[in-house]
């Protein structure tokens, strides 16, 4: 048998109500007439139905309704850079890249560089491809400037690289590959950097150590801060390849960075390639040494941030170009176009920003929606 509580509940307050007013009642009446009373009042009270309150009209304010963002747009491409050297991405957090992308005070879409070569600047037309002559070398020079880029140095390289930190829209980086004596430097590049403030990279050979001839005189360029070293091997006449033992990648780059650091008073944050030559061994340990950056021979294009033109295989196009992408690390594997043939590029360079800034703006609306839903609650608000 079901019990009915309700009732229960209604006898035993009924009850209650009952003992109460008896016990409170004068003396003098009639407890009949107290009874009921009592009676009349508590069944009244236990009477009434119960009120179920009315649903709420106001509906769920919008902003507490979960939205979905739209997919985010793939890598920029362009049809300025050969089928085989595509770009590729280098940072996992998706929003982190969205904040360094839309962040105001940062690189704004479309900032793009160009990474120079310069092996040697001859005063007679060069028979080596890698070689440029003096002619070549000014007009090279003069048409950077007059296409509006403006020349960086490692660092802001690498903040760019890893930050989106500010750099001119429009970047060159010049590195000139092996030693020279401080009068190269003075002839050829000194001229731009008191006219425009440009620096200039040199990739540093370690092998003689402090008995150097040419060391005091690019110590005292060090000095004046316009010419930046990085490191360029030790040995640098054997190149390191798959084959290379961990202990010859360490005395090649470690011993860079000691140099470097004992007679420059400096520590290299980018390794240039001896003869081009990486491996992914290699590329894997030069993060742990402390580089930040990597540079290649291999003429790809240019870099922006997050966009790294890099090969899958060696291709036709360029047979003597070592695929990055299976190295891993496409920081550690950056382009260059060689001095002899950069001039052709300097437009190219150009369109490819150009492009690369019409594509962001197609596709502001949609990052900038998928940070408001997906990342604004974490890493708050673009600055």
């Amino acid at each position: 048998m079901k019990t009915n509580y309700k009732l229960l509940i209604i006898n035993y307050i009924l009850l209650l109500t009952i003992l109460t007013a008896c016990s409170s009642a004068p003396a003098q009446p009639d407890p009949n007439i107290a009874m009921t009373a009592a009676f009349g009042t508590a069944f009244a009270q236990i009477s009434q139905p119960t009120q179920t309150p009315a649903p709420s009209d106001t509906p769920i304010p919008a902003a507490t309704i979960p939205r979905t963002p739209s997919a985010l747009p793939a890598t920029f491409q362009t049809t300025l850079l050969k089928p085989e050297d595509m770009p590729r991405t280098y940072i996992a957090d998706t929003c982190q890249y969205l904040q360094n992308k839309w962040n105001s005070n940062n690189a704004a879409p479309g900032t793009v560089v160009m990474p120079i070569m310069f092996h040697g600047i001859n005063k007679d037309k060069p028979k080596n491809v890698k070689d440029i002559w003096v002619p070549d070398f000014k007009k090279l020079m003069n048409d950077l400037h007059d296409m509006g880029f403006e020349a960086i140095n490692t660092q802001q390289m690498a903040d760019f690289l890893y930050n989106n930190a500010k750099i001119p829209a429009r970047s060159v980086i010049l590195i000139v590959d092996d030693r020279h004596y401080a009068a190269s430097f003075n002839d050829h590049f000194r001229p731009y950097y008191e006219q425009w403030k440009w620096p200039v990279i040199n990739g540093w050979i370690s092998s003689f150590g402090g008995a150097d001839a040419v060391l005091a005189e690019n110590v005292n360029l060090s000095h004046e801060g316009w010419v930046d070293y990085q490191a360029h091997s030790v040995l640098h006449q054997i190149p390191i390849t798959d084959s290379s033992t961990d202990e010859f990648i360490t005395a090649e780059m470690q011993g860079s960075i000691t140099n470097i650091q004992t007679y420059f008073n400096k520590t290299p944050i980018a390794f240039i390639w001896f003869g081009g030559n990486f491996s992914k061994r290699a590329v894997e340990l030069g993060p742990q040494f402390g580089y930040k950056l990597g540079f290649t021979i291999n003429p790809r294009g240019p870099v922006m941030y997050n966009w790294i033109p890099q090969a899958d295989t060696v291709n036709a196009s360029n047979p003597l170009a070592i695929p990055e992408v299976p190295a891993g690390n496409p920081l550690m594997t950056l382009p260059r176009y060689w001095s002899s043939n950069a001039r052709a590029e300097i437009d190219t360079v150009r369109q490819i920003g150009e492009q690369a800034v019409l594509y962001a703006e197609q596709n502001k609306a949609v990052e900038l929606d998928y940070y408001s839903i997906m990342c604004a609650p974490t890493y708050g608000p673009l600055p």
